[in-house]
C-alpha cells in the first residue's frame, strides 16, 4: 500500500489554508462496507449466473448416466385399443341366395402389457454406459474451468477496484496541493506580493487537478460496478475493498508445468474428449455383431362381428419369444463409419497434444512477463520513492517562497506520474499471477 498520509500531514499542519481540510473527507463517501477478497469470491461462487448454469449441465449429465439410459434394462410398456365399424353388407351362399344388411356394426377391444429386452446387442450398452460416465466427468472439467475463470475474474476486478481507490486518493493529494498553492497566489495578490498571473496559472492547475479527480473517482465506480457483475450482486452497491496488493514473487516455472499437466481444466477436457473418441469406436465396432433380444407380453382382445363366420370372439393369454438380426450388409457403411470413428480419435490425439502445446506456451509467456513485471516494479517503487521525497522538498522550499510556481507543478506531476506508473506495475503484475494460477489450474478458490 503506498503511504500518502505525509501529504496530508502537510494539509493539517498548514493551517493558513482551512478548506484543504474539506477535501479530506472527499475519498471516503465510496467506503460504504468493508468488502475482503473471500467475500468477494464466496459471494461469485454462490451468486455467478455462469456458475449456475454449468452446475445445471452438470447435474443433466450425472442424470444420464444410468442403465436405462444405456440400453441395458428392459422396457415394459402398456397397450389398450378399442374400435369398430358400421357397414351395409351384401352376403351370397354357394347356393345363389343372397343376404343384405345395413348398418352392420362391428366391434374389437384388445389390451395388455409387453415386455422388450435387448440380452445382447455387442457390447454396445457398455460402451455407451462408459461414454454417460465421461461426459459427466467433462461436464465437471467444464464446471472446474468456468469457476476457475470466474475466480480470476473477481481477484482481477478486485484488484482493479484497489488500484482505483488509491489513484483517487493521489489524485485528491494533488487537488489538496493545487487548492494550498492557488490559495498561497491568492493572499500574495491580496497583500501586494504577487502577480494576477500566478493566480490564473494556479487556477487552471486547480481546475485541471480537480477534472482529473472527478475522472478518477468515475474510474472507481465503473470497477465496482464490474465487480458487483462478476459477483452477480446488486450493481449499484458501493463498497471499499482492502488497498494493500499481495503479489507472489516465488512462484517457479517448473512446478507451475507439472500443475499443469495434472490440474489444467483445458487439457483435461481434451483428455476426456479422446476417450469418448475410443468409445465411439466401440459402439460402432459393436454393430458388427447380432442383435438379441426377449420378449413377452400378456394381451385380451375380444370382437363382434354379426356378419362374420364367428359372430363373438375373445382370447387371452402370454406371448413369448426371442429375436436375433446380423447386419449382413449395409452399403459399405459399417466399414465407413468404424473408418470415421478411427479419424476422429486421432483428431482428438491432435487437438490433446495441440492443447498441450498451447498450454505450455501461454504458461511460458505468462511466467516470462510476470518476472518482467516484478522488475518493473522494483524499478517503479524506487522511482515512487525518489518523486515523493522530491516533492516533500520542493513543497516545502515553496512554502517559504524559494522556488517558483512552476518548479512545484513540475514536481507535484511527477508525482502523480511515479504513483501511476507504480500502481500499473502492481496490477499487471497481479494480473500475470492469476494468470499463471488460472493456467496451471492452481488459483484459489476459497
Amino acid at each position: 500500500m503506498i503511504q500518502f498520509k505525509h501529504y496530508q500531514h502537510l494539509k493539517i499542519r498548514n493551517l493558513l489554508f482551512p478548506i484543504a481540510l474539506l477535501l479530506v473527507g472527499s475519498t471516503t463517501g465510496f467506503a460504504q462496507q468493508k468488502l475482503s477478497l473471500e467475500e468477494a469470491i464466496s459471494t461469485a461462487l454462490k451468486n455467478n449466473y455462469d456458475i449456475k448454469l454449468v452446475n445445471n449441465d452438470i447435474r443433466i449429465a450425472k442424470n444420464n448416466v444410468n442403465p436405462g439410459n444405456a440400453g441395458m434394462l428392459p422396457q415394459l410398456t402398456a397397450d389398450y385399443s378399442k374400435g369398430g365399424s358400421k357397414q351395409n353388407t351384401v352376403q351370397t351362399a354357394s347356393t345363389g341366395v343372397e343376404k343384405k344388411s345395413n348398418g352392420v356394426r362391428s366391434t374389437n377391444q384388445s389390451y395388455g402389457a409387453s415386455l422388450g429386452w435387448t440380452i445382447f446387442d455387442g457390447f454396445q450398452m457398455f460402451a455407451n454406459y462408459d461414454r454417460l460416465k465421461e461426459l459427466q466427468k467433462l461436464g465437471e472439467v467444464n464446471a472446474k474451468a468456468t469457476i476457475l475463470t470466474t475466480v480470476g475474474d473477481v481477484i482481477s476486478g478486485y484488484y482493479a477496484v484497489a488500484r482505483q481507490q488509491q489513484l483517487v486518493m493521489a489524485t485528491d493529494t494533488a487537488l489538496d496541493i493545487s487548492k494550498m498553492r492557488l490559495t498561497i497566489a491568492q493572499n500574495k495578490l491580496a497583500i501586494g506580493r504577487g502577480s494576477k498571473l500566478d493566480v490564473l496559472a494556479a487556477s487552471v492547475d486547480y481546475n485541471t487537478d480537480t477534472s482529473t479527480y472527478l475522472q478518477q473517482k468515475n474510474l472507481l465506480r465503473n470497477s465496482m460496478v464490474s465487480l458487483n457483475q462478476v459477483m452477480a450482486r446488486d450493481l449499484n452497491l458501493v463498497f471499499e475493498v482492502e488497498e494493500a496488493i499481495k503479489i507472489e514473487k516465488n512462484l517457479n516455472y517448473t512446478e507451475l508445468l507439472g500443475l499443469t499437466e495434472q490440474l489444467s481444466p483445458t487439457l483435461q477436457s481434451a483428455f476426456i474428449n479422446k476417450k469418448i473418441a475410443e468409445l465411439s469406436l466401440k459402439q460402432v465396432k459393436g454393430q458388427r455383431y447380432p442383435t438379441i433380444g426377449l420378449n413377452s407380453g400378456y394381451e385380451f382382445s375380444n370382437s363382434t362381428s354379426p356378419t362374420g363366420f364367428n359372430q363373438k370372439f375373445r382370447a387371452r393369454g402370454f406371448t413369448y419369444g426371442v429375436t436375433a438380426s446380423l447386419n449382413l450388409f449395409n452399403g459399405f457403411l459399417q466399414r465407413q463409419n468404424e473408418r470415421n470413428a478411427k479419424i476422429e480419435i486421432n483428431s482428438t490425439e491432435l487437438n490433446l497434444e495441440k492443447t498441450r502445446l498451447d498450454l505450455n506456451a501461454q504458461l511460458l509467456t505468462a511466467f516470462q512477463n510476470h518476472q518482467t513485471n516484478l522488475e518493473l516494479l522494483k524499478v517503479e517503487q524506487h522511482n515512487l520513492d525518489i518523486a515523493r521525497q522530491n516533492l516533500d522538498i520542493t513543497l516545502a522550499k515553496y512554502r517559504l517562497g524559494s522556488i517558483a510556481p512552476l518548479e512545484l507543478r513540475e514536481a507535484q506531476r511527477n508525482s502523480i506520474m511515479a504513483i501511476t506508473r507504480y500502481l500499473d506495475a502492481q496490477y499487471q503484475t497481479k494480473l500475470t499471477e492469476i494468470s499463471l494460477k488460472e493456467i496451471s489450474g492452481t488459483l484459489n478458490i476459497q
